[in-house]
């Protein structure tokens, strides 16, 4: 089991925004991976995965070429057993190029809590590095909504 459980209330569904934001934060795929079933199947760009193992060989080639690697995630909408999450994510790669990516996100789960569909639209914007506004995991206790630009 994998708290908070469908059906989801405004608070679940954001602990469940926030427990993701963080997982992802560590870029431990295998540590991610164990919130999906193990069948799960996601839609990342024009990417496919299917199952856990999947998701841990996605994310190892991810944070392998996306550097400095930081998130921060958004509560969008909710309902029984979805959400629906927009995000931010910067990172730098081999070359020293930063970006920002923005992206947005529909989850389902699983009645145990674990998420069996993903699908995540996102578009990538090149910035210096001057412009960065993500420096790692949010500090504890900081809830700021991350702005449209």
């Amino acid at each position: 089991m994998r708290p908070p459980v469908p059906p989801f209330t405004r608070d679940t569904a954001a602990a469940k925004v926030q427990a993701a934001e963080d997982a992802w934060n560590t870029r431990d795929p295998g540590r991610v991976a164990l919130a999906y079933t193990e069948d799960s199947v996601w839609r990342n760009r024009d990417v496919f995965v299917t199952g856990r193992a999947g998701i841990v060989a996605f994310l190892t080639a991810k944070w392998e070429r996306e550097l400095d690697y930081a998130l921060r995630k958004s509560l969008w909408a909710f309902d029984e057993d979805r959400i629906a999450v927009r995000f931010q994510y910067e990172c730098h790669d081999a070359s020293g190029q930063w970006w920002r990516s923005y992206g947005n996100e529909l989850w389902e789960f699983d009645d145990q809590g674990l998420m069996r569909r993903r699908e995540a639209s996102i578009n990538d914007l090149r910035i210096d590095e001057s412009e960065r506004r993500l420096f790692g995991p949010r500090p504890a206790g900081d809830r700021t909504e991350i702005p449209l630009r």
